[in-house]
């Protein structure tokens, strides 16, 4: 076993399973690391889970106690394979080892598998958010782990350069059926252009105006000539191949954090693709991360605008559920416009050109003039962006929460009984809030999520807060390892457990994705009765200070650590009061209502329920692959 060991960059090894990599941490430590002169954070010291043979058909759910966890690992002769634990920094990360043992009697949502071994180049989990504080040193889930001892039935198994499609070998990936890809593409004149993707195992209706990668980049959208794809993670080769074969080869810029080692991996994973360039977005603040998740497109016919919750990896296009805003054509502008034409009555192509301007990279001018030349104004929603700094003044309100408290602030009405209109905050990982709901959650968070027009005061509406569950996750189409991409640590959790009475149950009938773990994040205020909208947000930000920014000195500086992107939609750009919700959005119809992922009102969580936390150990029940989850 070796022992946890922090680093400068991401951590892989390979093993007969391949490369597994968890993405998009947003660190929010306040203390530096002792000893170290990298200004990244750290990361609790976490190794791959093992899937074994469940030792009981009973479920019972690990309660979070107070007192640290000690888990055990793994012989220390076990076959290698490493679960890296990521952030958008690289943060540290650590070599561990795994065993991985298929349970074949367990029956599986996930429906029939693969006979063939897979052409995709690997796979990732995504979107870790863990901001633990404090020091490094001596630190390892609670108490430093016992080793124990060699066993003389194990054997190292062959390393091999490929990696697999999946964490449970190579024909885990189910064949999506024929018509699964540009199959019922939603109507273009949708009003509110939010989209689900379409998710493998479902029933067809669920997929039915939900979207795919390969559907966005479809010539049915326009003629392809340049893209930016702006994210986290990404699998090169699978992304090349999601374009259709008439624009695979077209240029494609890639905007992404990766710094050191990561970024030597990814440039070599493009060496085999000359028309793929890249853009290092500059973290200068610790611990940020380049979490945005956003498609630059450039057609014959005009420009568009994607703005998603998905990595650039099969898996988060696979059973996950996930959202996108995608933009109209925007035709260019007779040749002659001025560059503050094509506004919309949102301002979204100002703030557009802003963010891009705050990468303060050449390598993005080209894109910039390019948005200029076109005409923005069908646009109905306003964009709200992170971007890594330190902000006083007016500049204060330009990224992360407060610019979403200054456009509720502009552009809503007050409501009657608005303190009876909760406010729900749904995302796949949470940092660290303080050791009092007072800290920042109901001090900064609350109080922007509760603003409502110019009205001076500020409800102290209901909160509540979607996140899956133990449970969720083990019935999930992934079964445990869903839970990679709800990064939610047993460090963290154990400083907060003040924030666990806000919790509610994943749980999306309404739209066929109870069994689809969230890696979308959505925010929103409903009526009493769950039926009305005051707005709704789609953004790249999980429920965290280093996403959303925190107040300093006094409330006179605010910080932002990391790149995020979204989309606010406020009912007044669409002539309306309020945004009724749909109680039917798939299939979908010519109703108006808006598609809200899970269902509404939210599940609070039981006595017996507990949030899902990746780092101990759920060894009681099988999930529906027949495997238990075992950090090491």
């Amino acid at each position: 076993m070796c022992s946890p060991v922090i680093t400068h960059s991401r951590m892989s090894q390979d093993s007969h399973h391949g490369k597994w990599t968890v993405s998009s941490s947003d660190e929010d430590d306040d203390l530096p690391l002792s000893g170290t002169t990298t200004s990244k954070p750290h990361q609790p010291a976490l190794s791959s889970p093992s899937y074994q043979p469940a030792a009981s058909p009973t479920p019972t759910i690990p309660k979070i106690e107070a007192a640290p966890v000690e888990v055990k690992p793994e012989p220390a002769n076990a076959p290698v394979s490493s679960l890296v634990i990521g952030s958008e920094a690289r943060q540290s990360a650590a070599a561990n080892q795994v065993n991985t043992v298929k349970y074949e009697s367990s029956p599986s949502l996930a429906g029939k598998r693969k006979n063939e071994v897979s052409d995709g180049s690997g796979w990732a989990l995504s979107d870790s958010e863990d901001d633990d504080d404090g020091d490094v040193k001596g630190k390892s889930l609670g108490n430093s782990p016992k080793r124990a001892p060699p066993s003389p039935k194990t054997k190292k198994v062959k390393v091999e350069n490929e990696r697999p499609p999946s964490p449970y070998g190579r024909l885990d990936y189910i064949d999506e059926p024929e018509d699964f890809f540009e199959s019922s593409i939603p109507p273009l004149n949708d009003p509110y252009r939010f989209y689900l993707n379409k998710v493998t195992g479902l029933d067809r209706k669920y997929n039915s105006g939900a979207l795919h990668i390969r559907d966005i980049l479809s010539p049915l959208f326009g003629t392809l000539k340049e893209s930016a794809q702006f994210n986290y993670c990404f699998d090169i080769a699978w992304m090349v191949d999601q374009y259709p074969s008439e624009f695979r080869d077209r240029p494609v810029l890639i905007v992404h954090g990766d710094k050191r080692e990561a970024k030597a991996r990814l440039l070599q994973q493009a060496k085999p693709y000359p028309h793929v360039h890249f853009c290092q977005a500059k973290l200068d603040i610790a611990f940020g991360t380049h979490h945005t998740k956003m498609m630059l497109l450039w057609y014959e016919e005009g420009f568009r605008v994607v703005i998603t919750t998905s990595n650039l990896i099969r898996a988060d296009w696979y059973q996950k559920s996930q959202g996108m805003w995608m933009s109209p054509l925007f035709p260019r502008l007779p040749k002659g416009s001025s560059d503050d034409e094509g506004e919309s009555a949102t301002f979204f192509k100002r703030d557009l050109l802003e963010y891009l301007a705050a990468y303060r990279t050449p390598e993005l001018e080209e894109w910039i003039q390019r948005i200029r030349e076109h005409d923005l104004s069908e646009t109905k929603v306003y964009l709200v962006g992170s971007t890594p700094g330190r902000y006083v003044g007016p500049d204060m309100e330009r990224w992360g929460h407060l610019r979403l408290r200054k456009l509720l602030y502009e552009h809503t009405e007050p409501i009657s009984g608005e303190e009876r209109w909760p406010v729900i905050g749904q995302f796949s990982s949470i940092g660290s809030l303080g050791v009092d709901q007072t800290k920042w959650l109901t001090g900064e968070f609350q109080r922007t999520m509760t603003t409502l027009g110019k009205s001076s005061s500020r409800s102290a509406s209901p909160l509540h807060l979607v996140y899956p569950s133990v449970e969720d996750v083990r019935t999930s189409l992934e079964g445990y390892p869903a839970g990679g991409s709800l990064p939610y640590s047993i460090q963290t959790a154990q400083k907060q457990l003040w924030l666990h009475s806000f919790f509610h149950r994943w749980k999306a009938d309404a739209t066929g994705r109870s069994h689809a773990m969230p890696h979308i994040k959505t925010y929103m205020r409903a009526s009493p009765d769950f039926t009305r909208l005051a707005w709704f947000f789609v953004t790249s930000a999980n429920l965290s200070k280093a996403a959303w920014g925190a107040m300093e000195k006094n409330s006179t500086q605010v910080m932002v650590r990391s790149y995020e992107l979204g989309v606010l939609y406020v009912p007044s750009a669409f002539n309306m009061k309020t945004f009724p919700v749909s109680g039917n959005p798939f299939p979908v119809s010519s109703s108006s209502g808006f598609t809200v992922p899970f269902d509404l009102p939210p599940t609070s969580y039981s006595p017996k329920d507990q949030p899902w936390i990746w780092n101990i150990p759920y060894n009681q029940a099988p999930d529906t692959h027949g495997n238990i989850w075992v950090p090491s």
